[in-house]
């Protein structure tokens, strides 16, 4: 895991004095060496955490052995040894024990083709000497970030938006579009980014730069193209392939030449990951775990609990509003764009434990997804039903009237025909704003749609899909890369900390989107299948409860020791010096809030974390 930049000019628009800034900005993601490469075209600088291969032989940049390609990568490559074989057969012998040698000759001998052979999460830039191209790719499922500025001729790239940002040559004009999506998702999906001409590179996708700054985008892999036209309907036989995918998963992501451990809430996905880890381990797996005073919110003991049946070396750490105190100044700094999912706050402080003993942690994202562990995925069946859609108008106004769990299913059957369904159940499911509270706080035009979220909606899938099918691929394509797997990357890399997802591998993925829906989701339970699995390994006792994970008391924090963030930065100097929202809606907003609607409080959040971020950064 390491920290990339670099840029590709024809011009002299970037100088290396800019390369070594913008590198030397990502020291945090690796601490232990630096690199750069410049020949007045390209200019490539690293940051490497060691993982594997800890000589200095695996720093990078690295030159292909023929001399032609130079490479700079994050991530991790975890079939790199049976790749080695594939060299090897080529008569091509890697003179280090790395997996970045592996991938740049397997570039070097297959071209762009060689990513589909990766299993892995990566975001890699490899430049052609000869030809003078540059290419990039990020893998499958967005686990790693990259970032790039493009003006169509000039083109930089980075692991983390600040490295863009820190540069004066880049406009830090504000993109409107960014800041609708941010309100109604709490965060910024790609290939947005909070700036005009800073983008996200998308997940299974790779770019290619050429003479003149030519860009041209490839997606190489989507989650479309994993649907079949049948679905496993067999449990038995279900249950042990999926054993057999997520252990051999797990058992990569523990190829570490450092220590590791897991993440464990205590909930169901990261405890099934933390069992086969244990399982198969020499020794007790080191497990991480978060807790608070706010019982309801406290899934320590749970988690304890679990630690103790399976054997392992538990830590735990009991979080109070006088750490986030400390940390919410440092959120915009951390995340660079406005961002507004608030496990953040828990994610950094248990990854800054985790860094104490391990440097490898393996997490749970993705199980959620996958396995429809949300209310979205049931509520996008109720409002699909023809029945409900008929009488939803009169029940939504029914409901408003009363109190604040009835006013949130008002909101969720308050829906515009015309708007993208799983989005609006996305946003109402995580308390943010809605269309037409987005359109009030932008004073935007009233018949405006957001757009960009149709790539998550097949146009000719090889079977019927249900309706939450739509809302999981929905999901899989937005709140996993965009606010997830953010949240944990960010968090974790910023303690030096690398996170690896094993039911993420992309075989797990496909082979989830092909169950059949009574396998996800059987009655009143959620994740059947993956429940299952984890039953071998512990009893269900352990996890006849609500699911929290890493969630935070927010709504009782900014009643209380939080409370003065909203004086702060929703005054009506301070959000009319910024302009960027209208006061009266704020100031609406507020007043609910005061009354007792309680469930608002995401949505002040997210007003609290914009001007934090226009403060620093506006």
């Amino acid at each position: 895991m390491c920290g990339i930049a670099g840029f590709f000019t024809h011009r002299a628009f970037f100088s290396e004095t800019d390369l070594h800034k913008a590198t030397r900005s990502l020291e945090h993601r690796g601490p232990d060496a630096e690199g750069f490469y410049s020949d007045g075209i390209a200019f490539l600088g690293h940051r490497r955490l060691r993982v594997i291969d800890l000589s200095m032989a695996a720093n990078q940049p690295m030159v292909s052995q023929n001399g032609r390609y130079v490479m700079v990568y994050n991530g991790e490559v975890f079939n790199f040894r049976e790749l080695t074989s594939l060299l090897n057969k080529a008569s091509i012998y890697c003179k280090t024990n790395s997996d970045t040698e592996v991938i740049l000759e397997l570039f070097a001998l297959h071209g762009t083709g060689f990513v589909h052979l990766l299993n892995g999460m990566f975001a890699i830039a490899i430049y052609d000497k000869t030809q003078h191209h540059l290419y990039l790719f990020r893998d499958r499922m967005g686990v790693k970030p990259l970032y790039y500025f493009w003006n169509g001729h000039d083109f930089a790239f980075a692991s983390e938006l600040k490295a863009l940002a820190i540069l004066p040559q880049i406009d830090k004009t504000i993109c409107r579009q960014a800041l609708q999506h941010y309100l109604q998702m709490g965060c910024i999906p790609a290939p947005l980014s909070i700036y005009q001409n800073c983008y996200k590179l998308e997940q299974g996708t790779y770019a290619v730069v050429s003479g003149g700054g030519i860009l041209q985008l490839n997606t190489y892999w989507n989650l479309q193209q994993q649907l079949s036209d049948t679905v496993v309907d067999n449990q038995q036989q279900a249950k042990q392939t999926f054993a057999d995918l997520l252990t051999s998963s797990v058992r990569y992501r523990m190829i570490a030449d450092v220590p590791f451990g897991t993440f464990l809430s205590g909930g169901t996905d990261s405890s099934l990951v933390t069992a086969i880890a244990q399982s198969v381990a020499s020794k007790p797996v080191n497990t991480f775990t978060i807790g608070f005073s706010d019982a309801k919110f406290n899934e320590a003991p749970f988690a304890k609990k679990i630690a103790q049946q399976l054997g392992t070396n538990h830590h735990e750490l009991m979080l109070t509003e006088k750490d986030a105190l400390q940390l919410i100044p440092e959120l915009s700094g951390i995340y660079d764009e406005p961002y507004a999912d608030s496990s953040a706050i828990p994610t950094l402080l248990v990854s800054k434990m985790a860094k104490q003993h391990v440097t490898v942690i393996l997490s749970g994202e993705g199980g959620d997804e996958l396995f429809w562990g949300y209310g979205a995925h049931r509520w996008a069946n109720r409002l699909n039903n023809p029945l409900l859609r008929m009488v939803k108008t009169p029940l939504a106004a029914l409901f408003g009237k009363m109190n604040s769990r009835y006013r949130r299913v008002a909101a969720l059957l308050n829906f515009n025909p015309r708007q993208l369904l799983p989005l609006h159940i996305h946003s109402q499911e995580q308390y943010y704003f809605s269309q037409s509270e987005t359109i009030a706080l932008l004073q935007l035009p009233p018949e405006i749609l957001l757009t960009g979220y149709e790539k998550s909606v097949p146009g000719q899938p090889p079977r019927k899909l249900t309706p939450a099918e739509q809302q999981a691929l929905f999901d899989l394509t937005f709140y996993l890369p965009d606010d997830l797997l953010v949240k944990t990357d960010r968090a974790s890399m910023y303690y030096g900390l690398e996170a690896r997802t094993p039911y993420l591998d992309y075989r797990v993925v496909a082979f989830a989107l092909n169950l059949h829906p009574s396998l996800k989701m059987r009655g009143s339970v959620s994740k059947y299948l993956l429940r299952q699995l984890l039953y071998d390994y512990l009893p269900p006792a352990l996890f006849n409860r609500p699911k929290w994970g890493f969630g935070v008391p927010m709504a009782r924090w900014l009643q209380t020791d939080l409370q003065f963030l909203i004086g702060q930065y929703l005054n009506r100097q301070t959000v009319l010096q910024y302009g960027v929202v209208h006061y009266p809606s704020v100031e609406q907003l507020l007043k609910q809030f005061e009354k007792g609607q309680h469930y608002l409080f995401n949505r002040i959040w997210q007003l609290i974390v914009l001007h934090q971020w226009l403060e620093k950064h506006g």
